[in-house]
């Protein structure tokens, strides 16, 4: 049996809420270290939930893959799939260092309140479906 489609997105959406304060605890774990420069999830892409109750129809985000000439530029990949350098950032120190901690505290804020949302959400989608199947509340 497949999991109703709002389940399955609110899943999603807790998977990448702790992916993102994994890399939030790596900000803050390196915030001394030189050179270091703070990185965040990207957004997640519910194009394939658009795909499944839109007829087929197909959206992708356009990625960029750094060529031999960006990288002798001196562009970097961030490592690990979704994880980006962070634009939303408010100083950077004289080392190259740019992990703010206020910042990344605010940001981090931001993800517990998300996470609680996505709790009450998913809580309430089970008490309709027990309410659904005769379980009662």
């Amino acid at each position: 049996m497949d999991m109703p489609p709002i389940l399955s997105g609110i899943r999603r959406q807790m998977e990448t809420l702790a992916d993102r304060q994994r890399v939030i605890s790596q900000n803050i774990a390196n915030s001394e270290t030189p050179g270091f420069k703070a990185r965040t999830v990207q957004d997640a892409d519910f194009s394939d939930l658009l795909g499944s109750s839109a007829g087929g129809v197909s959206i992708a985000r356009p990625s960029v893959q750094l060529t031999a000439g960006m990288k002798g530029l001196g562009a970097i990949q961030p490592a690990g799939a979704g994880i980006v350098l962070d634009k939303d950032i408010s100083e950077t120190k004289p080392d190259g260092n740019n992990v703010t901690l206020e910042d990344q505290l605010l940001k981090l804020g931001q993800v517990q309140a998300d996470f609680t949302a996505m709790t009450n959400l998913y809580r309430k989608q089970l008490a309709m479906l027990k309410t659904a199947v005769g379980k009662g509340a």
